[in-house]
């Protein structure tokens, strides 16, 4: 029970894959907003994630879901959850 609980704080982030050419690795771009600290605006930021995708699965330009897991190796912690959008 307490096992399940854990689990569920997993960080979960949505983003585009920019990169598949690794063996069993994607690399995700994942947009977001953070306020300006001086000037109050909302600027639009991408930070980029190492994510484990064991069936080599997504390709570049697809929309994915990735959550969070324990070190894979020196750059990935997150693994491939769920294919959203397939790329045109």
């Amino acid at each position: 029970m307490v096992q399940m609980e854990k689990r569920n704080l997993r960080k979960t982030r949505t983003g585009v894959v920019i990169s598949n050419k690794m063996d069993k690795t994607i690399v995700i771009a994942a947009k977001f907003k953070e306020m300006h600290p001086i000037y109050g605006k909302f600027v639009q930021k991408t930070k980029k994630y190492h994510a484990h995708d064991e069936k080599n699965e997504a390709n570049v330009g697809d929309t994915v879901l990735i959550m969070e897991t324990r070190p894979l190796s020196k750059t990935k912690r997150w693994r491939l959850v769920q294919i959203i959008e397939k790329a045109k």
